[in-house]
């Protein structure tokens, strides 16, 4: 690829990989098996110097990073084996970051109307969540997401205040995170899309974007950033309850964060 010599290697066992050997300071982990400590650590056993999942980690003590909101905290001392959180806390986290920044969050609920994954089935099927289990391309299928969970040990201050769920539908990539927030402090719709547009075009540029044309999901396919915020469909109730859109390319705009997260790491 441009000139550069990539090797593939298929080997079942993260322990046997010659990362030592290559001088791999950097395993991104995506196969979505080894994400424990105990499994991820065999990436390190076989000479790998870091280990990036690119999922939501099985074991806690493994720390999640979102680019923009919280990489500076990475440590290389302790952080060897760390994650990149989920495509929905990407999306998420900026937004949660600027509104507790700026205005205060006392509850939040997040759902996220998600593109149809690979743990889906085609045909209605057996699986351990039975919602998902149901044909992926005919149903939008009620189902759990971690990502609201996942933002809390992002943003610490957020912790015990947030939760939610996803709706899974009939498109194969372009999502959205709808956003119900409690605000501590009134707020208004010209405030709120100011905030947004602040960070957009400043500390998270690159990151978070906002459009001021309304959106439909296909809009976001190929985009790199995060998400971006419908500026249009900004809404508050009674100065305090808000509700904020933001879409997110589930698969392009994650892998961007993750690369990101990548780069800090090794740097």
């Amino acid at each position: 690829v441009d000139g550069k010599f990539i090797p593939l290697l298929a080997e079942k066992d993260p322990a046997a990989l010659p990362w030592g050997e290559k001088g791999i300071d950097l395993v991104i982990e995506s196969t979505g098996v080894f994400l424990s400590r105990e499994k991820a650590s065999l990436h390190l056993q076989s000479g790998a110097k870091r280990v990036l999942l690119s999922a939501p980690p099985k074991s806690p003590d493994i720390r999640q990073f979102v680019y923009g909101v919280n990489h500076k905290e990475y440590d290389p001392a302790k952080d060897t084996i760390l994650a990149a959180a989920s495509c929905t806390t990407n999306s998420f986290a900026p937004v949660a970051y600027i509104l507790e920044r700026e205005f205060g969050i006392v509850h939040a609920w997040l759902t996220t109307v998600h593109g149809y994954t690979a743990d889906q089935r085609l045909v209605d099927s057996p699986h351990k969540k039975p919602t998902r289990g149901r044909a992926a391309a005919a149903n939008i299928v009620p189902t759990t997401t971690g990502a609201a969970t996942a933002t809390t040990k992002i943003i610490p201050s957020l912790v015990g205040k947030m939760n939610g769920m996803a709706f899974r539908v009939p498109v194969p990539t372009g999502s959205v995170s709808d956003i119900t927030a409690e605000m501590k402090t009134p707020v208004t719709v010209d405030a709120v899309n100011a905030a947004l547009t602040k960070y957009a075009e400043g500390e998270l540029n690159g990151i978070l974007g906002v459009s001021t044309d309304p959106l439909v999901s296909s809009d976001i396919i190929g985009e790199t950033r995060a998400s971006v915020v419908d500026l249009t469909l900004t809404v508050v109730v009674d100065d305090r309850l808000l509700k904020v859109v933001t879409f997110y390319d589930n698969e392009w705009g994650y892998t961007n964060q993750l690369v990101r997260v990548a780069k800090h790491v090794v740097s």
